[in-house]
């Protein structure tokens, strides 16, 4: 496995590198969210290229890629026309001169270690050689498809909400927004969870765990949901939201 990572390693810093200078093409970094799914997409491909393509890397292959391939193309067609995510534009203006430094080394390079770390069920299964799918993979499918079913229903929903708001200080507390904050967060993180159960019985499964315990870190602590409700400080709407509304896991809400 060892010298598989240090392909990948390789392989994600040029990968990582290249989007850094598209980045500067277009003059957004929010096409970092885009290369995100398509990496995955990319260590799929060279996995299946070089490993032994047995049943469980072929299995698991399959889902990565249509979780990559819809995730990479929703945030294309959200992001198209529109100007650069509030959240780039705003590090845009705190970094100033050394933005483009800190750009390369804080998102790019950043991103593609993340990629490596998260992979780690996609890299764990690709070296198997294994034919083992059975009841943890079954299990695991099973969370993987629900995540599906969250993270892309969530997304449907918020961007046909996007386009009809009336303001960009109103809430959508309809759908699966009415039972979560963060439907499509808890999605990506049941699906990360799922690919993890799907490989635990092969050669040195365990160590996948570090992929749903990374992902679910991420999101809930760092640069999922505490940048994305920082934006509404001082929304009584959202506020009241907030208090009768689950952060991440499905429940009705509070009366």
């Amino acid at each position: 496995m060892g010298a598989v990572l240090l392909s990948l390693a390789g392989l994600v810093f040029l990968y990582a590198s290249g989007w850094f200078l598209i980045s500067l093409l277009f003059k957004r970094n929010d096409v970092a969210d885009v290369a995100w799914g398509l990496g995955y997409l990319g260590i799929c491909l060279y996995l299946a290229l070089t490993q032994a393509l047995t049943d469980l890397p072929l299995f698991v292959f399959i889902l990565t890629a249509i979780w990559a391939l819809r995730l990479s193309g929703h945030i294309f067609l959200r992001n198209r026309g529109k100007t650069e995510d509030f959240r780039y534009g705003q590090w845009r203006k705190e970094w100033g001169r050394s933005f483009y430094l800190r750009s390369y080394l804080q998102v790019y390079l950043l991103q593609g270690f993340l990629m490596l770390v998260i992979a780690a069920p996609i890299i764990v299964a690709g070296v198997s050689q294994s034919d083992e799918i059975g009841f943890w993979a079954g299990f695991g499918s099973v969370l993987w498809f629900t995540g599906m079913f969250f993270q892309t229903v969530g997304d449907y929903q918020l961007a046909r909400f996007v386009k009809t708001r009336k303001s960009k200080e109103e809430v959508l507390q309809t759908g699966l927004w009415r039972l979560s904050r963060h439907p499509n967060y808890f999605g990506e993180i049941l699906v990360w969870w799922g690919l993890f159960f799907i490989v635990l019985p092969a050669p040195n499964g365990w160590m996948a765990l570090i992929s749903p315990l990374t992902i679910t870190w991420l999101l809930v602590f760092v640069s999922g949901v505490p940048l994305l409700e920082k934006r509404y400080d001082g929304n009584a709407e959202y506020a009241a939201y907030k208090k009768r509304t689950s952060m991440l896991f499905p429940r009705a809400p509070k009366r």
